[in-house]
């Protein structure tokens, strides 16, 4: 390790070592970076909003009503959006992002959402993280589930902050949508995202550092992803024939659709059915994307899509504008040769 000083080059050997002891030097952990105090204070603010944190493990009833219960877990962070957040100085929305990552895939398999876990790292304990913390509440009051516990770690040599999400649903064996019922000429619904979500920001960040775009021009680059939890709940509660479901994120509909597919089947996409929204038009235009990279690193305005059989298409298309979210029919399934 080399350490460029004003009288030149230095390697840690060149250092005499330091006697604490000698030089009546008395180490404290607060010296070192990390204020216990602080951090004591923190977690008893917080536990006023969230009364069953503090323990060494969180605890949950197991729902009844269930004949054969299986948990569904997910973990998933933020990515290279929490750089946005460091340009505007705004962390009000980022913790909702988080819940909205790990909670939108754990549904798609027809799961309720039973709790969530947190990890939130920072060189020290600040506005921003309480801010994160509110906002992860926010995320878990929408989708229908308790904060349960995490950890929020103080790192005096981390320049910057880091999170991830850990969520478990539950729903029974006999429910579980896995696709398997999907078959050709089924419909796919695709339902509105709230923006660019919590994907693609690396090559947001790389427009934004090459003055392409500005988050002054473009504040609904921290609008928080759309939580589906109670659409898909709504859904599932009045029809049985929801066959797959697909949480859009990296990789954009091309990647994520065929996840929910079963073999020997793919599906067709009409990229002209719904209006793309202008944020994603700004990005290509300033960065000279490629349509095809567009569809793979973006959801291009839908955020979620459901496979429904097509006799139950228009009731299904009904229900999700009941929950005032726009939705389109996006395409169709179709058998391979």
């Amino acid at each position: 390790m080399m350490l460029l000083l004003v009288h030149g080059w230095k390697t840690m050997s060149d250092f005499e070592p330091l006697d604490f002891k000698k030089e009546g030097i008395v180490l404290d952990y607060k010296t070192a970076g990390v204020d216990i105090d602080a951090g004591n204070k923190f977690v008893e603010d917080l536990k006023n909003k969230v009364p069953a944190l503090g323990g060494f493990g969180g605890m949950i009833k197991v729902p009844v009503g269930y004949e054969e219960p299986i948990l569904v877990s997910g973990a998933d962070g933020v990515g290279t959006k929490l750089n946005i957040c460091q340009v505007a100085n705004d962390f009000t929305t980022i913790g909702q992002d988080l819940v909205a990552m790990c909670v939108n895939d754990v549904i798609t398999c027809g799961a309720n959402p039973l709790y969530f876990l947190d990890y939130v790292s920072t060189q020290r304990l600040d506005g921003n993280v309480a801010d994160i913390m509110v906002g992860i509440l926010k995320g878990c009051e929408i989708a229908g589930m308790d904060l349960l516990g995490g950890e929020t770690a103080e790192h005096p040599r981390q320049l910057h902050y880091d999170m991830a999400g850990f969520c478990t649903g539950i729903v029974d064996k006999k429910d579980i949508i896995d696709g398997k019922s999907i078959k050709p000429s089924d419909r796919i619904i695709g339902i509105e995202s709230s923006g660019l979500h919590s994907n693609g920001y690396s090559l947001v960040n790389y427009l934004l550092t090459r003055h392409q775009i500005f988050y002054a021009d473009h504040p609904e680059l921290l609008t928080p992803t759309t939580i589906y939890a109670p659409v898909v709940k709504r859904l599932l509660s009045e029809m049985d024939e929801v066959y797959g479901m697909a949480h859009i994120t990296g990789g954009g509909i091309p990647e994520n659709l065929p996840r929910c597919l079963p073999k020997g089947l793919k599906a067709h996409v009409d990229w002209n059915a719904w209006r793309v929204p202008e944020i994603f038009k700004k990005i290509q235009l300033k960065g000279n994307v490629d349509e095809l990279e567009m569809r793979r690193v973006f959801n291009l305005g839908i955020g979620y899509c459901v496979v429904v059989p097509a006799n139950r298409l228009e009731f299904a298309m009904d229900v999700i504008g009941d929950e005032n979210l726009g939705c389109w029919e996006i395409g169709e399934v179709y058998e391979t040769k």
